[in-house]
């Protein structure tokens, strides 16, 4: 537990970094802001030192000049690097325009007092610090062939000093002189600089984790702010491991299946689209859409250590699952639902025909990822009180700021096993099931909710009616388990519980210390409670004389980025920041440096 406390901390350290860098302005609001600053900026400026016509000429050229050439770059030269569309162009150009700004306004307060040359050499001066960031930009994120990253890098910058350069040799034509130079000598600095930085970020990754640093890091820009999750993939499947993929099913059929609980132990992470993060969702649609009923994939007993590689790994498991799900359900009995509390820690079973359903919540508690060796333990321990098969269940329902999960394994395996001693010696009994699922429309991954919306499975034994409310999120906020089930028994069911799929699709798609939203967080609750009641009533009025069918399985040679091995890439991602922060300053230090001395030459 303390190496998955690690990794979380690893991969909650470099999502925070990530789900923090893209967010841009609209294309509107780009252009508008490249305008103002081109035309109204420069002009207020300029009309300091020389209040004449020529000066509003030259603010409409800059911005003509910068939205021609951007859409040159995105329309063509980089018209298949996806990162660079029109309004990522106007977005860049307009920091870019920002920084220039500074330089001129300097400049021009200087010029009032030391002549209007020094404004020259301060606008030449944010120049190359403009083409210095668009190399680092380009250089960091674009795989495009290095002759169409330097055009693309130049072309505005250059044009757009080929402006000021008209203007001023109108002033005295000896400025020109002074320019051509440095125009040519600043940006092979500024790639030198750039290229400094990049090779002690990519040379920290190769050193210190046999990792390319520098495609990673493109893979994960692309992934982030285009949603292509190929190139990040082919980076995992490449570093990670073949492993054998163990699933449980247990289903309900009446005259036609009814529900499905599909447990593969299989993290769904580690984030975004990438690797195993969607799977819940696309096991549900998929098998749902061959069987008809509702599933729902709920947590396993595991943590990162087995993420999948990419999402053609999820393919072969879904495709295996409906494969070997084509088996009749013949169990006719069931027990009510037995639950347990044993310190902090809750565990509530089911048993069908000889399988037992069993779930774990540390709720108020933090109720995270637990210990596969938990799992094996309940397994035999079902098997010591005459039960065959066990489904094992973490229900992931519950996330506080302190995460303790570790000092609370003695209570967890003490509640399974009462738990189970309990159920065992009640009678079983015919049983009916109904299912339903609700996708809200309010509720989306910013919100917290991934693609499976909400699943209800209502079981019934006698004068028991349980609710299995299965959430598409990454855990709850605290208390509000208690108020779902509170809502539940006020609808007339018994006992019941809330799971979520801890589906890491919705991870990174906001900014924050976390870089999600647990289910609940930015929600109404209200209206969420409304959902969930209304699909467990639902699945209510669908209830039927159902039989359960259990099956274990393995997914042989499947790839996942195995737990040192992801640890290694989310710490790179932090540690390459971190390191870019520490060598920036010297590097791009002694550049600014150097272009002070090359201006006071000229």
């Amino acid at each position: 537990m303390a190496k998955e406390s690690s990794l979380n901390h690893s991969m909650d350290s470099a999502t925070k970094h990530y789900s923090s860098m893209f967010f841009l302005p609209s294309y509107r609001t780009a252009l508008i802001a490249v305008a103002a600053t081109c035309i109204i900026a420069v002009n207020l400026v300029t009309l300091l030192l020389f209040p004449s016509l020529s000066t509003l000429a030259l603010g409409i050229s800059l911005f003509a000049i910068t939205y021609i050439t951007d859409t040159i770059v995105s329309k063509s030269l980089l018209k298949s690097d996806p990162i660079f569309s029109i309004r990522r162009m106007l977005a860049l150009s307009l920091v870019c325009w920002v920084i220039w700004q500074v330089f001129i306004i300097l400049g021009v307060g200087l010029s009032l007092a030391f002549g209007w040359l020094l404004w020259v050499k301060l606008t030449l001066l944010g120049f190359a610090a403009v083409v210095t960031l668009r190399f680092l930009a380009f250089n960091a994120t674009s795989s495009a062939a290095k002759w169409r990253q330097v055009l693309s890098i130049l072309l505005g910058p250059a044009l757009s000093i080929v402006a000021f350069t008209v203007f001023w040799t109108s002033i005295s034509s000896v400025v020109g002189l002074q320019v051509l130079p440095f125009m040519v000598i600043s940006p092979i600095i500024g790639y030198v600089a750039v290229y400094l930085l990049l090779y002690s970020i990519d040379r920290l990754g190769r050193k210190t984790y046999s990792l390319p640093a520098l495609p990673l890091f493109r893979a994960f820009l692309l992934n982030w702010v285009t949603d292509q999750n190929e190139p990040l993939e082919k980076h995992l499947e490449a570093m990670g491991v073949d492993a054998d993929i163990e699933v449980t099913i247990l289903k309900f059929d009446a005259s036609k299946p009814k529900a499905a609980i599909i447990v593969p132990q299989v993290h769904p992470g580690p984030f975004k689209n990438i690797g195993s993060s969607l799977l819940p969702s696309l096991m549900k649609k998929d098998y749902e859409r061959e069987f008809g009923g509702d599933a729902c994939v709920p947590l396993g007993i595991l943590g990162h250590e087995l993420d999948l590689a990419s999402q053609a790994q999820n393919n072969k498991i879904i495709a295996q699952t409906i494969h070997s799900a084509k088996f009749n359900a013949q169990n006719k009995l069931a027990s009510p639902l037995v639950r347990v509390k044993e310190g902090t820690a809750t565990a509530s079973c089911q048993i069908f025909g000889d399988t037992v359903l069993l779930s774990f919540s540390l709720a108020p508690n933090t109720t995270e990822d637990l210990p596969q060796e938990l799992g094996r333990i309940v397994s035999e321990e079902a098997k010591m009180f005459g039960l065959k098969n066990a489904v094992v269940v973490n229900t992931h329902n519950c996330l506080t700021a302190v995460i303790d999960t570790v000092e609370h394994l003695d209570e967890l395996k003490m509640a399974a096993s009462k738990c189970i001693q309990k159920a065992v010696v009640l009678q079983t009994k015919p049983f009916r099931v109904g299912s339903a699922t609700m996708f809200p429309t309010e509720f989306n991954l910013k919100c917290g909710m991934g693609a499976g919306g909400i699943t209800a499975i209502v079981v019934e034994v006698e004068n028991q009616k349980t609710a299995y409310i299965v959430i598409d999120g990454n855990n709850m906020i605290p208390g509000l388990r208690e108020t779902i089930l509170e809502s539940l028994a006020g609808l007339g069911f018994d006992s019941s519980e809330v799971y979520t799929t801890d589906t890491h699709s919705v991870t990174a798609s906001v900014t924050g210390r976390r870089g999600y939203h647990p289910v609940g967080e930015v929600m109404d609750h209200k209206l969420l409670i409304n959902y969930i009641g209304e699909a467990a009533k639902k699945a209510e009025a669908h209830l039927e004389v159902s039989n359960s069918g259990y099956l274990h399985f393995t997914v042989p040679q499947v790839r996942v980025i195995g737990e040192e091995r992801l640890k290694s890439v989310t710490t790179l991602v932090d540690r390459a920041i971190v390191k870019a922060k520490h060598v920036v300053f010297p590097i791009f230090g002694a550049e600014g440096l150097l272009f002070i001395l090359l201006l006071l030459l000229f």
